[in-house]
């Protein structure tokens, strides 16, 4: 049972019935009187120079309102401020198929599209790049002239400790190269937008994104207004999963058509065109060498990564530091060497997609300890367990560790999968996989001002009794809302359908920074506690006088205060509300959060840090036809440490959602083009998902490691169980049929080939790119055990 009244209970979401009875606003929702509509001209070439657009056809048609180019919007934008290299439309030069060159509005969507077709643009095609290989190679063409080496976005090389030493130390050491697919979000509702330039020349822009406060800013710079002249609201939102998580060309598109027509204009993209828009997860090719004692322990880990970035920036820098920074995050390393790089290619620009950077390296480690068990007649639980993470830990590369329940996860999984008793019982064809992880709750440094709050709130009462919470964090389905309204109903005595949530509006909201890197539950949470307990406060004060003890004896409870020694003097909480406000005056209060310094002195050193971090282990049982190679996950199993559980279903919801989106990329889903850079799956009937035939029972373990720094002790639970599915999954294969997959998805065909082929030819090395790295940079090294200070 709960030790508080709200939180640590399961209760229903505040806006669950809204959202169940369709009675939610979505963007596509939202008309505005005198509404236009937009579509825009997307490039037909993967990289090519624009020579002329000819918009005069289009603009003679009938319901055309105006159109727009490249050169009408030519400040560049970008959500890292080193990056600002995407214009809304592209000026001189396309670099994939999809990419916007103009944009239209017209009076309905089917005499926009018209008007795109009758648009002309003149191309001179050049060579497409389409592959890590082609971006690296000698004399390849550039696609952004600011870059140091043709196409290398960023480089990193860092070494913390002598790991040339820890190999020598070690009594066995394995190399293995490991690819991962990129993949799309394909969140349910696709990317929509409503504009409104209005007479007061004010902006006011309805869309579906993860970002508000940073698309406040783009809107400002790239329109050149005022950010006082700029509202963001963001109304429902049907899925993000990081798809959402930045400004995007069509949100500035939609927002100057609105200011050249004087109406309001909408843009809702297809599903093929959020396939293009993109911003999902990287194609990775890793190399990865481990060395382990005789009895398991690792001594080194070097790990060098390639990241096709697509044809933009986007979080890009973000990416290549967490492929290497979250990795040493689970099990005691005392020497590590990362190299990465990420690469720019004639491809829709790849970003952030649930677990963000993690899950590709974690993929090829946790398939490597597996080999490794399995080399050192190890069981792989075994193994992992004489390594794994201590609470109150500082890693090799200076990430602080507070609470950590990986043990307890680990163990959880164990025990409810049966994995001593089963897994080497089990016939032939099926398979029990195992793999843990850890993921941050939220990042310890801004991307702009890191010297302000990530998150703020303002809590208002009324003199009847009604609470309003202010905080600028979208909800985009993931209980945001819900959570601030019971962390404030639980302060007041009250409960989370009492409390309205005002969210994700930059004309009424405090900043918060966006819902990305599972950081709203604990930055914008821990603004909200500071905010009511100050209300709370007063409150007390004033009851302390009433009820005549002192205030630290009062309690709330079911809306009063009452005193803990004597439950029968009480007062009603709306009471107190009105002599506070006769007292102090309007009742609200503001709270912010800023993370502490963390970090170490190297460059890069803040990416990666986070003030708490979640742990997960998984274990997959699977079974697989071997006549045919057809794969079908039974079960899985998933423990996951979220510090304390505020909600427990929506905690266990996040962990079912993240074991299905990682079932997908096990099994199915491949962000994967042609030799002309064409997408090859663009709709849901050719891009692969699970539905719930395939979709197995997943069973979700909260352990709960009570954080100090996390509100009531909370972390995340967002993203952090999906890093180990993908793993568990294939080691889980490889345990049915003895066939090692180092590269997913792992589709059936290509099962049923391996079956079918000499061992020999079952698994063949990934080939990796020929790059020289440069010399790595090699930070002094904290001491791993040290306790926090």
């Amino acid at each position: 049972m709960s030790e508080f009244r709200v939180i640590g209970r399961s209760r229903r979401k505040i806006d669950a019935m809204a959202k169940t009875t369709g009675a939610a606003k979505y963007a596509d929702d939202i008309f505005l009187p005198r509404m236009a509509y937009a579509k825009l001209l997307r490039s037909i070439h993967p990289h090519a120079l624009i020579r002329s657009i000819d918009i005069e056809p289009a603009l003679k048609l009938p319901g055309v309102l105006a159109i727009i180019t490249g050169r009408d919007l030519t400040r560049p934008f970008g959500v890292l401020p080193k990056n600002q290299d995407e214009t809304a439309m592209a000026i001189e030069r396309v670099r994939y198929i999809g990419e916007p060159v103009a944009a239209v509005a017209a009076i309905d969507e089917a005499t926009a599209e018209r008007a795109c077709e009758l648009i002309k643009v003149d191309y001179e095609l050049l060579t497409p790049i389409l592959t890590i290989e082609d971006a690296l190679a000698p004399g390849s063409d550039s696609l952004h002239e600011w870059t140091r080496r043709p196409n290398a976005h960023k480089t990193i090389a860092l070494e913390f400790g002598d790991v040339e030493a820890a190999f020598a130390r070690a009594d066995y050491v394995r190399e293995d190269t490991f690819f991962y697919e990129g993949s799309n979000h394909v969140a349910l509702e696709q990317h929509a937008t409503v504009a409104h330039y209005d007479e007061d020349d004010k902006l006011t822009l309805w869309t579906s994104t993860q970002v508000p406060h940073y698309l406040h800013r783009g809107l400002s710079n790239v329109l050149e207004m005022p950010s006082s002249h700029v509202r963001v609201i963001v109304p429902a939102v049907g899925g993000g999963f990081g798809g959402k998580s930045e400004p995007l060309g069509f949100e500035f598109c939609v927002a100057e058509l609105s200011r050249r027509t004087g109406r309001p204009v909408k843009i809702a993209l297809t599903r093929e065109e959020v396939y293009y828009t993109h911003r999902g997860r990287h194609p990775a090719k890793m190399w990865l060498k481990t060395g382990v004692k005789e009895d398991g322990t690792l001594t080194g880990l070097a790990l060098r990564a390639f990241l096709d970035g697509g044809a933009f920036s986007s979080f890009g820098i973000a990416t290549a530091y967490y492929a290497g920074s979250m990795l040493p995050l689970t099990y005691k390393l005392p020497a590590y060497k990362y190299e990465g790089i990420r690469v720019f290619t004639n491809k829709p620009a790849c970003g952030p997609k649930r677990g963000h950077g993690a899950p590709q390296p974690r993929f090829g480690w946790e398939i490597q300890l597996d080999k490794i068990a399995e080399e050192l007649d190890l069981d792989p639980i075994e193994l992992r367990r004489r390594n794994l993470i201590e609470p109150n830990s500082t890693t090799m590369n200076s990430l602080r560790v507070t609470s950590c329940g990986l043990k307890e996860c680990l163990e959880k999984v164990t025990e409810a999968s049966g994995w001593h008793e089963r897994r080497d019982k089990l016939p032939s064809g099926k398979g029990l996989g195992v793999a843990v992880s850890a993921y941050l709750s939220g990042t310890g440094t801004t991307m702009w001002h890191p010297q302000l709050p990530h998150s703020g709130a303002y809590v208002q009462l009324d003199r009847g009794g009604g609470v309003t919470v202010f905080c600028g964090a979208a909800e985009i389905g993931q209980g945001s809302d819900h959570l601030l309204a019971a962390i404030v109903a639980e302060e007041l005595g009250l409960y989370p359908e009492d409390v309205r949530v005002v969210a994700g509006d930059t004309g009424l909201t405090p900043i918060d920074l966006g819902s990305y890197s599972s950081r709203v539950t604990f930055m914008a949470g821990n603004a909200v506690l500071q905010a009511v307990t100050q209300v709370r406060d007063k409150l007390f004060e004033v009851a302390s006088k009433i009820l005549e003890v002192p205030s630290d004896q009062l309690a709330v409870d079911d809306y009063k205060i009452y005193d803990t020694t004597d439950t029968a003097n009480s007062m009603a909480y709306v009471d107190a509300v009105v002599r506070a406000e006769a007292q102090f005056g309007t009742l609200g209060a503001v709270g912010s959060y800023f993370p502490p310094r963390l970090g170490g002195n190297y460059r890069g050193a803040v990416i990666g840090t986070s003030p708490t971090y979640s742990y997960s282990a998984c274990i997959a049982e699977v079974s697989c036809d071997l006549e045919s190679g057809a794969i079908t996950v039974d079960k899985m199993w998933v423990a996951h440490d979220c510090g304390r559980a505020l909600n427990p279903a929506l905690v266990e919801g996040q962990i079912q959602g993240c074991a299905y989106m990682g079932l997908g990329e096990a099994l199915m889903e491949a962000q994967s083009f042609d030799k002309r850079g064409l997408h090859l799956a663009p709709s849901l009937l050719e891009y692969q998902l699970p539905t719930t035939l395939e979709t197995p029972e997943i069973e979700a373990i909260i352990v709960e490691s009570i954080d100090a720094e996390g509100p009531y002790g909370a972390k995340e639970a967002g993203e952090g169980p999906e890093n180990p599915i993908v793993p568990a999954i294939s080691n889980a294969v490889y345990q049915a049929t003895g066939i090692r997959f180092d590269d997913i998805p792992i589709h059936p065909n290509r099962v049923y080939g391996a079956l079918k082929a000499k061992p020999a030819a079952r698994q063949k090395p990934i080939n990796m790119p020929d790059y020289a790295f440069p010399e790595p940079e090699r930070p002094a090294v904290p001491n791993y055990w040290s306790d926090q200070q």
